[in-house]
């Protein structure tokens, strides 16, 4: 009898690491993705310690090795209190990859995203995740256009934008929701777990890439909300964002089958081709050049254009800086004489061979330009040109009692 008593119950020893695990078990965790917030951190730490109470919860900091300090001030919030974390990144940036990472940094069944600059109203999130579990949903969504929501004091033009942005984004979403631009949303871990190894992790808008990468219909909510104006820091919106959200809707419109980089890279190259064209015909008709040195200084005028564009734009997370410009600048020349090459002796074999010279050419174009891109992502624009590491400090202990 008293084997069958010892056996039937669990050891002191595992009944107290149960009993500690549940203790430890989070209600919520809130990653916020930072880049030059260092003004803010207090402000949005105070407003989740109010909006949270009662709540156990952790928020996931993850900064993009912000110059104005800003991981060195939530590194002093996160040595006095356990509920707050940092991840810092060195070498790479993305608002949608920092927040993919932040997700799987916590072990939180529900995870909330939002913004540092204090635009999201942190009071509606205990309703967000109530919604959540009583309806049994995948995704509940903080919106300015549903009932109770505002866009504050957005300037007219920025109104527009997120209006068109909003129509580009319904179309890759496949779901209803009235604002897919949203920055302000909160999900199931294991819902997340579906998605994460379809996601496409560029780009800005992180949740318009978690609805259109889920392959079931996505079960969601939305929870009006006032936007905020910004109290402190810049607005990180800029032209790059639009353009990287709509090769991320044409990218999932397509299934993925043409990279959104790549994408990009090409329209880039059509702008080239349309500046070399112009270039060629400058130097032939106003100034007389010869054929072969016209072209050879269009070809060198747009190949530099090419460059500093696809820097700009295309490798955003790798943009080359100082000494790596000029590097980087010389190996691209290098990549697209050979490109050029490539696609000339490409096409003309194809013609000599019978094809129509429309084919031929077209041949030609598709050949040096996946030639370009892919020298020019392996060299140019290397991943292994910066340490792209992350650096994650985990939850210190805590200098005095943690405190919510």
């Amino acid at each position: 009898m008293m084997n069958r008593a010892i056996e039937s119950e669990p050891p002191a020893c595992t009944a107290g690491l149960h009993a500690e695990a549940s203790e430890r078990r989070l209600d919520l965790a809130v990653v916020v993705p930072t880049f030059n917030e260092r003004e803010n951190i207090p402000l949005l730490i105070s407003a989740l310690r109010e909006a949270l109470d009662g709540l156990r919860w952790e928020v996931v900091f993850v900064d993009d090795d912000s110059p104005d300090g800003t991981a060195e001030i939530i590194d002093e919030f996160a040595r006095r209190d356990g509920s707050v974390r940092l991840l810092q990144r060195v070498g790479r940036r993305g608002l949608s990859s920092a927040c993919i990472e932040g997700a799987l940094a916590t072990s939180a069944s529900v995870i909330a995203v939002m913004d540092a600059d204090m635009q999201h109203d942190e009071s509606i999130i205990p309703l967000m995740l109530a919604r959540l579990r009583e309806e049994g949903l995948d995704v509940v969504v903080g919106t300015r256009n549903a009932q109770g929501g505002s866009m504050g004091e957005l300037s007219a033009g920025r109104r527009l934008l997120s209006g068109v942005g909003q129509r580009i984004s319904a179309a890759a979403c496949r779901c209803e929701l009235s604002d897919p631009m949203s920055g302000f949303f909160l999900f199931r871990r294991s819902f997340f777990l579906e998605v994460v190894h379809r996601l496409h992790g560029g780009g800005f808008k992180i949740l318009v890439d978690i609805l259109a990468s889920s392959e079931r219909p996505v079960r969601l909510a939305e929870v009006g909300y006032q936007f905020r104006g910004r109290l402190h820091g810049e607005s990180k919106l800029d032209l790059n964002n639009g353009i990287e959200l709509l090769f991320l809707v044409a990218s999932k419109l397509t299934g993925d089958v043409i990279p959104s980089r790549f994408a990009v890279f090409a329209l880039v190259g059509a702008v080239g081709l349309f500046t070399h064209m112009l270039c060629l015909g400058l130097l032939l008709r106003g100034l007389h050049w010869s054929f072969n040195e016209a072209q050879s200084v269009a070809a060198f005028v747009a190949m530099t254009e090419n460059f500093f564009v696809n820097n700009l734009i295309t490798y955003r997370d790798r943009s080359l800086r100082g000494a790596r410009l000029v590097t980087g600048l010389m190996s691209f020349w290098l990549a697209c004489s050979f490109g050029a090459w490539a696609n000339v002796s490409f096409a003309r074999s194809l013609l000599q061979s019978g094809m129509p010279w429309i084919a031929a050419g077209a041949a030609g174009v598709v050949l040096g330009s996946v030639w370009n891109y892919t020298v020019s992502s392996l060299f140019t624009w290397q991943t292994s040109r910066a340490p792209a590491a992350i650096a994650v400090r985990e939850r210190p202990q805590p200098d005095t009692e943690t405190y919510r």
